[in-house]
């Protein structure tokens, strides 16, 4: 961290003395914690941190506060920014948001507003402008004492604090100038999760929170027991938190994850967020890549309001340009079911609104076919010594996720590197055997791909001829519950293949994993509506055929 902090102070150094010199003003740098390392770096890196800063000069306070925070994350080490969640929003998605606050009901005027991870001020300087605009008629001392007054930041790395006080300084500038001020610090540097919570709140709960697994102290899981199930995730424990800092009547505005909406581990804090503070509004970000650093995540922007009563929301879509811009727009409205803790299913186009409506009400899942899911049971890697080249007494064959084809047809083969075709289990292996028929139905895939769902019927003739498989952990198995189920396996695997099941999945998934409990969480047709399926199928039907009969059952939407 030493370096980072050292290549970053540079850089801060050299902007702050462009930007008095631009501006005729002589107001020395703020200072920076004492207790940090901030000795010389060597030559060549010290003029690359003058030339960053210099540059950020050029630009406007947000843009040069991101690009520098942007600097510090990109020189930390890699473990510490994983552990961390350190990664700084774009200003044009703060500003998104913050419109979205805006919409949801804060006053910019009066409103007290956190950020309780405010890392390099993405938000608190774009907040702390909008607080200013309101108060223009206002004396400069007087605006200033009100801003200092309602906007708290709460940042863990005394560094990152300090950073955000520059650019909250540089943000304001001129109305420091006009007051003949320099202002007091808005951020107090400490853990967020042990602050105690006021009596009074705060009307807006503002930020772009860490994300990742976190181990949380005895004393600290139960304090947010509410919220959690299983492992604890940062952005999850830091959205309990707003809720206990937001007024009744606030907003808590965040940049997070999309896997809260549907990840059996986040069932909890829907179920939280369901009851006490209702979503009023979602964006979600088009582009995974290229809005924030090394995030391969698919990100939302999200507006809830504490106390809350309505079960409906607007839905948008933001999609970021080359420029650093965004443009925005409406994809409908979404309702949150019955149980909060299920899945939410929300439109991510405009399209998907309109389909979204005709299976709202659709209360059949794959439990009333008589299905449940499960993974692969054989993670490979763990048994190496059983996996062979060709087949033999005591061996089966090992089934890979390849062997789902994209068309939906299943193909036994082993293409892949260190993919073998042949598994020979111990004795204390024989719990990883498969011998029953399911549809088989890929485990990982992006939103990018065609198709998220690619599932395949594994033939009850190969199971015959082989007697029993073995499936490896990247596939999904969707069997038999019990007893004979009411839907086909053949009609199964033709509704998971086609191009409506798809787009209703897409409208609960929020990661690239297809998960068995986001699969026995999609609205599915009454199972007596099926059997045109099953005709349909056992009449071989070509795709086409199939495609437009799987339509006509969702437009029925409850029959």
């Amino acid at each position: 961290m030493g370096f980072a902090r050292r290549v970053v102070f540079g850089a801060v150094s050299a902007y702050w003395q462009q930007l008095q010199r631009a501006s005729g003003r002589i107001r020395p740098l703020p200072r920076p914690p004492l207790d940090i390392d901030l000795s010389s770096l060597p030559e060549e890196a010290g003029e690359l941190a003058e030339n960053i800063g210099d540059a950020a000069a050029k630009l406007d306070a947000m843009d040069a506060g991101y690009a520098i925070g942007a600097l510090y994350t990109a020189t930390m080490p890699v473990g510490f920014r994983s552990q961390n969640g350190a990664y700084y929003t774009p200003p044009a998605l703060c500003e998104v948001l913050l419109d979205m606050a805006a919409e949801a009901g804060v006053d910019w005027r009066t409103a007290r507003i956190l950020d309780p991870a405010c890392g390099g001020g993405a938000f608190l300087s774009p907040v702390a402008r909008r607080m200013a605009r309101s108060l223009r008629d206002c004396e400069p001392r007087i605006a200033l004492k009100n801003i200092e007054q309602r906007l708290l930041g709460f940042e863990l790395d005394p560094f990152a604090a300090w950073l955000s006080q520059v650019f909250l300084e540089a943000a304001l500038a001129d109305l420091y100038h006009e007051a003949g001020t320099r202002p007091d610090s808005v951020v107090r540097v400490c853990d967020s999760l042990e602050q105690a919570v006021g009596s009074e709140g705060f009307d807006l709960v503002v930020g772009n929170p860490p994300y990742g697994r976190i181990g949380l102290s005895p004393e600290l899981r139960e304090k947010f027991r509410r919220s959690l199930f299983g492992h604890a995730n940062l952005y999850g424990v830091f959205t309990d938190l707003a809720l206990r800092f937001a007024r009744p009547g606030g907003v808590v505005a965040y940049v997070t994850p999309t896997s809260f909406l549907a990840g059996e581990y986040f069932k909890a804090l829907r179920g939280l967020l369901g009851r006490e503070a209702p979503p009023v509004s979602i964006g979600f970000v088009a582009e995974r890549k290229g809005v924030f650093a090394d995030v391969l995540q698919e990100t939302l922007l999200a507006t809830y309001k504490r106390g809350g009563t309505s079960r409906t929301g607007k839905v948008y879509f933001i999609s970021p340009g080359r420029d650093g811009s965004v443009a925005t727009r409406a994809a409908g409205s979404f309702n949150l079911p019955e149980d909060p803790g299920r899945p939410w299913l929300m439109p991510r186009t405009e399209a998907q609104s309109a389909l979204l409506r005709q299976v709202d009400e659709m209360p059949c899942r794959l439990a009333d076919y008589g299905y449940t899911v499960s993974t692969g049971p054989l993670v490979w890697n763990r048994h190496k010594t059983s996996l062979r080249d060709r087949p033999g007494t005591g061996r089966y064959p090992l089934i890979w996720a390849e062997a789902v084809r994209p068309d939906g047809v299943f193909s036994f083969r082993a293409e892949k590197r260190n993919h073998k075709p042949y598994f020979e289990p111990k004795a204390k292996e024989r719990w990883v055997v498969t011998e029953f028929p399911c549809v088989l139905l890929q485990r990982t895939t992006a939103k990018e791909q065609c198709r998220r769902l690619i599932a395949a019927e594994l033939p009850a003739s190969f199971l015959a001829e082989h007697g029993a498989v073995v499936i490896e952990n990247h596939l999904n198995m969707i069997k038999p519950l019990n007893g004979t189920p009411k839907v086909a396996l053949a009609a199964l695997a033709v509704l998971f293949n086609s191009d409506v099941v798809d787009q209703v999945f897409r409208c609960i998934n929020g990661s690239v994993a297809v998960s068995a409990y986001e699969l026995e969480a999609l609205p599915l047709p009454l199972p007596e509506d099926v059997g045109e399926i099953e005709r349909l199928v056992n009449e071989r039907a070509n795709r086409a055929t199939l495609e437009r009969a799987v339509e006509r059952l969702y437009s029925r939407g409850t029959g």
